[in-house]
């Protein structure tokens, strides 16, 4: 399934895509998308076997602008199937996007000059391992940016987080996934581990991470859940992260246990925290993507809006400020968003949690925790966006949200994501 059509709108273009941190945000063409009404926007999931815009037959914008056409009246009934039945639009974390519907116009094609990078790889990859081994740290330390949030609490990363590391000759889009867990203590840690499982049915390779400070163990478990069947066909690599923990004499027994015991492809060690050895693990990367043209322009670092990364970072807050159980039982969501010109960005945020008592150590007396916690939040949210903003955070009490599907699927552990 592909996303078709198009608008341009600066403050949805910057609501929805992240541009590197040494470029300004910009308004550039991205997917296509149907208006709907006057200021609803909805995707149209486009089935297998849809035409693809052949760039020796048609110029690209003569391509758009036949697919407008033919898009233009949509039945009802095939857009209440393509969406999960809220008036908000998703977007699919499972589905790869066109290579060819990335750039939109012929401008940024001879730009790219992809006639002069006939070796140009792009592909996805998925990032795999147990809590807590620094499948995160790696993954910004790629992208050069940080995007993925990072604490010393095991299972910190509960959504499937999409990276776009980019340059001149390649493109790769890491998918860095929750911590593979055994026990499923709630319905969330059911869906969170699915989402794990579809991270690499999109996948070109697979990463799977492992703690250097650890006894050496078999990865067949997160082998399994990550990969499942797949696990035979997908080029793998067992990263051996933490190396600065440990003597190098350590390294390398452990890097020969793991040659020996395990059916991986190669095993390089790291220290994701201190980006050595990252480079050793692109350049392997690059060796297994294909050779074809970018999926996203190469000026984005991710396809999750900005409301994401906002919640994220509050969330990340949440788990280094409190113990025990209160993190784990928190979920933040952006109410609103709204752009000012003339005054800073609104922010309005909900944490939800599942108890009286939660929301109580949450609040603190006289609200003393809250405002600490919304302080640093709002410090982190303005490094990241590059403005100021005003932030407004709530804390409200959904009993047992944690195995309720529905809710769960509304927060986005369904595999897609809020686009708007």
């Amino acid at each position: 399934m592909e996303l078709v059509a198009l608008h341009i709108s600066p403050t949805f273009v910057r609501e929805s895509f992240l541009t590197a941190r040494h470029n300004k945000p910009s308004v550039f063409l991205h997917y296509v998308r149907i208006r709907y009404e006057k200021s609803r926007f909805r995707f149209e999931a486009r089935k297998a076997g849809s035409r693809c815009w052949n760039p020796n037959k048609i110029s690209r914008l003569d391509f758009i602008q036949q697919e407008l056409e033919r898009n233009s009246v949509i039945e009802d009934s095939e857009e209440e199937a393509s969406i999960s039945g809220d008036e908000e639009s998703f977007l699919s974390l499972s589905e790869k996007p066109d290579r060819y519907m990335a750039l939109l116009d012929e401008y940024e094609l001879e730009e790219l000059d992809f006639a002069s990078h006939a070796n140009h790889r792009s592909g996805y990859v998925a990032v795999l391992g147990k809590p807590n081994v620094g499948k995160s740290t790696l993954a910004n330390q790629m992208i050069g940016q940080k995007l993925s949030i990072v604490t010393d609490k095991p299972q910190t990363t509960r959504h499937r987080v999409l990276g776009i590391c980019s340059g001149p000759e390649y493109q790769m889009i890491l998918y860095d996934t929750p911590g593979v867990i055994e026990k499923k203590m709630h319905k969330l840690d059911s869906m969170m581990m699915k989402n794990v499982r579809s991270a690499a049915l999109n996948a070109d390779c697979v990463i799977v991470l492992v703690d250097a400070c650890k006894v050496p163990e078999k990865i067949d478990e997160v082998l399994e859940e990550g990969v499942g069947d797949n696990k035979c066909k997908l080029p793998t690599l067992l990263v051996l992260n933490k190396k600065d923990m440990i003597k190098p004499g350590e390294i390398a027994k452990k890097l020969e246990w793991y040659e020996k015991f395990t059916d991986v492809d190669e095993v390089i060690p790291v220290s994701a925290k201190f980006g050595h050895g990252v480079d050793d693990v692109k350049d392997w990367i690059l060796s297994k993507l294909p050779t074809g043209p970018p999926y996203y322009p190469k000026d984005i670092v991710s396809e999750h809006p900005e409301r994401f990364f906002v919640a994220e970072l509050i969330r990340e807050k949440i788990f280094m400020q409190y113990r025990n159980e209160v993190p784990y039982a928190c979920q933040v969501n952006v109410v609103s968003y709204k752009t000012r010109p003339t005054a800073k960005d609104f922010i309005e945020v909900e944490i939800v949690v599942e108890k009286d008592s939660q929301k109580i150590i949450l609040i603190g007396k006289g609200g003393k925790a809250l405002k600490i916690l919304a302080t640093a939040a709002r410090l982190d949210i303005e490094d990241f966006l590059q403005k100021k903003v005003f932030l407004e955070v709530q804390v409200k009490v959904k009993e047992n949200w944690r195995q309720d599907e529905g809710l769960l699927r509304y927060y986005g552990y369904g595999g897609q994501i809020q686009a708007l």
